[in-house]
C-alpha cells in the first residue's frame, strides 16, 4: 500500500527513497562538527551558538558530510531538521545523509519535508518514538516518506519565489528583533537613571563600591538589609509535595523571571499531609529573588508579589526580601533589576551546575537610598515610562510572530500547491 500525504492532495507524491540514497562518507582528518538545527540550516557548530551540545572527542560514531548534501535528522526530523548542509564536515550518525538520484530541486523537499512535520505527518509515520522527537534513523522509514513531487520547472519556481519571499520577511524580523533589543537598552538606562541619579539635576559624589555609579549628595548609601527584612526559602519536604491544585503553590526559583512571577510550572503543598509554616508565607508586595543562576533572560530574577500569586509559599533558593517602608518596594524592586546589582552579585556566585548566591550576600548589597518622597517620585515616574516601554515590546513581539506565521502559511500554501507562485509576481 503506498502511503499518501493528504496535505498536498493534487499532486503527485514519490516515496523519499526513489528520491534518494543514503550516502556513507568517511570523516575526514580534522573534520569540524556539522550539526542539523531545526530551523532547516545544516552548517558547521562554530557558526552557531554551542548552547545545549557538548563536543564529541571521539568521532568514530559520526558520517562524512559536504557542502550539497541533503541531510535529515532521524530524531528531530518534526522540528524541522531538514536540510541542505552548506558545511563540510563530520555529523552524527542519527543524521541521514543523502543525495538525489531523481530529477528534483532539494531545496523543495526541504521545504516539503518541514511543512509534514509541522502539521504532524512526519511523527504519525515514526516507528518508535521518544519525547520532542520521532525516530526516523531507519532508512526504511525514511524511505517510505512520501514527497510531493510537481514538475522540475515548478519545484524550482517554488523554491526561488520562497528564497526572495522568505528573505524580505526574515529581513523585517530581524529588523523587529534589533528595535526590542534597543528598546531594552533604552529601559534599562531609562531606570539607572532615575534610581542612582534621581530625577532632577543634582549634585552627585563618588562611591566606594566599584559597581555603584556617582549618587546624589543627600542620599545615603546602606546595605540592602538594614532598609528590609529578607528571608532565603525553606527545603520543604517532598513528601508533602501535590498535584493538587486546590492546594497551596510554592514558589520555586523556576517560578521566579526577571520581572514576573511565572506559575506554569507550579508545585503544591499539601495542607493536609503537613502544617503549613507560616513564616514563609507571601505578601502582596514582597519582592521575590531567584538565588539559583540569578541572572537569566534579560534580566536579573527579581520580581514583586501580587495578589494574583497568594497564597504562596517561600522554597528553597528563592529569597523574600521586604522594604521596612511601602516607598521602598517599588523603589527597590528598580535598583534590584539593575546592572549595578548584577555586577555586584557576579564574583560571589558558588557551584558549577547550579550557580547561585546565599542570602547574606545579598543582605550586603549596598544601594542608594533616596528620602521617601523621592523614592516615591522615582517610581512614579519609572512605572509610566516602562509601561510605555514595555507596550512598545509587546507590540514589536506581536509583529514578529504575525510576520512568523505569515512565513509559515506561505511555505505550506507554495509546497503544497494550493498557490501557483508562477501567477505572482
Amino acid at each position: 500500500m503506498t502511503l499518501a500525504w493528504s496535505g498536498a492532495p493534487d499532486l503527485p507524491q514519490v516515496p523519499f527513497g526513489r528520491l534518494f540514497r543514503r550516502l556513507d562518507r568517511p570523516v575526514p582528518d580534522g573534520a569540524e562538527i556539522v550539526t542539523a538545527y531545526t530551523d532547516g540550516q545544516v552548517t558547521l557548530r562554530s557558526n552557531r551558538a554551542k548552547i545545549g551540545y557538548h563536543e564529541a572527542a571521539d568521532l568514530s560514531g559520526f558520517s562524512g558530510v559536504e557542502v550539497g548534501d541533503f541531510v535529515v535528522h532521524g530524531l528531530d526530523i518534526l522540528r524541522g531538521s531538514v536540510g541542505i548542509a552548506d558545511s563540510s564536515g563530520a555529523i552524527t550518525a542519527v543524521c541521514a545523509v543523502c543525495e538525489p538520484i531523481a530529477d528534483l530541486d532539494p531545496r523543495y523537499v526541504a521545504h516539503a519535508i518541514r511543512t509534514q512535520a509541522k502539521f504532524g505527518f512526519t511523527r504519525a509515520l515514526a516507528r518508535g518514538i521518544r519525547e520532542g522527537g520521532a525516530d526516523f534513523r531507519r532508512w526504511g522509514t525514511l524511505a517510505e516518506l512520501p514527497i510531493p513531487m510537481p514538475p522540475i520547472e515548478y519545484q524550482r519556481a517554488v523554491c526561488n519565489y520562497l528564497d526572495r519571499e522568505t528573505a524580505r520577511i526574515d529581513t523585517l524580523i530581524e529588523e523587529q528583533q534589533r528595535l526590542i533589543e534597543l528598546l531594552r537598552e533604552r529601559r534599562k538606562a531609562v531606570v539607572e537613571q532615575a534610581v542612582f541619579s534621581g530625577l532632577d539635576a543634582l549634585p552627585t559624589v563618588s562611591n566606594d563600591e566599584p559597581w555603584l555609579p556617582p549618587t546624589p549628595s543627600h542620599w545615603l548609601v546602606l546595605q540592602l538589609g538594614f532598609v528590609s527584612a529578607t528571608l532565603a526559602g525553606w527545603a520543604f519536604p517532598s513528601d508533602g509535595f501535590s498535584a493538587e491544585e486546590d492546594q497551596t503553590r510554592l514558589l520555586r526559583g523556576v517560578n521566579v523571571k526577571p520581572g514576573r512571577i511565572d506559575w506554569t510550572d507550579t508545585v503544591y503543598w499539601d495542607t493536609e499531609a503537613a502544617p503549613i509554616p507560616r513564616e514563609f508565607d507571601l505578601e502582596i508586595g514582597d519582592l521575590v529573588f531567584g538565588m539559583d543562576r540569578p541572572f537569566v533572560g534579560g534580566g536579573v530574577r527579581v520580581a514583586a508579589v501580587s495578589a494574583e500569586d497568594l497564597p504562596a509559599l517561600l522554597l528553597q533558593r528563592v529569597m523574600r526580601i521586604r522594604p521596612n517602608d511601602e516607598a521602598g518596594r517599588g523603589y527597590m524592586r528598580y535598583v534590584m533589576s539593575t546592572d549595578a546589582f548584577f555586577n555586584y552579585l557576579q564574583p560571589l556566585f558558588t557551584g558549577v551546575s547550579v550557580p547561585h548566591v546565599s542570602e547574606w550576600q545579598v543582605r550586603k548589597f549596598k544601594m542608594p537610598v533616596p528620602p521617601p518622597d523621592e523614592q516615591r517620585n522615582i517610581v512614579a515616574h519609572l512605572d509610566e515610562q516602562t509601561a510605555k516601554i514595555d507596550a512598545l515590546i509587546v507590540e514589536t513581539d506581536r509583529f514578529i510572530e504575525l510576520a512568523r506565521e505569515r512565513r509559515s502559511a506561505l511555505i505550506t500554501a507554495a509546497v503544497t500547491g494550493h498557490v501557483d507562485v508562477r501567477e505572482m509576481v
